[in-house]
């Protein structure tokens, strides 16, 4: 399988990476660069355990040629956190206990993040909405709406900014 060299600019930092032409981001995330935090979960992009951020959009990386994002900007959960600490969407979903066993939340909260920047102050239902494309086997999702709820209150009174 011919081999592609592509430039990946992920959490700030500009990657080159050879990958084959049909090989999908989410492998090249994992396996090539070692971000392990998007979890491969049904690989038909039903889930969103894969889920990270493409030019300002949320993307399920199981259904992206990695060959697509050649000098996209990509954020993955590992570049949520700074140096100064803890996004508000890690730190609301730590606070509201919006995570159970973990597999579900790294997708999860690089959702939160976007639909957030979409939608700074959203009602309930419109939180269930806008993250109705991740799944969670665990919660039954309340401490989940309750968490992306929590980090937009945070982030409208500038206790963390969105790094974009």
């Amino acid at each position: 399988m011919a081999k592609h060299a592509i430039t990946l600019n992920v959490n700030g930092q500009a990657m080159d990476v050879a990958v084959d032409s049909r090989e999908l981001l989410i492998h090249t995330l994992r396996d090539r660069l070692r971000l392990t935090g998007a979890h491969i979960g049904c690989e038909t992009s039903h889930c969103g355990a894969c889920t990270v951020d493409i030019d300002g959009a949320s993307v399920k990386s199981c259904t992206m040629l990695a060959v697509q994002c050649q000098g996209a900007d990509i954020r993955t959960v590992e570049g949520l956190a700074t140096a100064d600490g803890l996004h508000a969407v890690q730190e609301a979903f730590t606070q509201e206990h919006g995570l159970q066993c973990g597999f579900c939340t790294p997708g999860m909260l690089m959702r939160a993040y976007r639909f957030l920047q979409e939608n700074p102050d959203p009602t309930d239902d419109e939180i269930r909405h806008g993250m109705a494309g991740n799944l969670c086997r665990c919660t039954g999702y309340q401490n989940i709406i309750n968490a992306v709820r929590v980090a937009g209150e945070k982030l409208r009174q500038g206790e963390a900014e969105p790094a974009e």
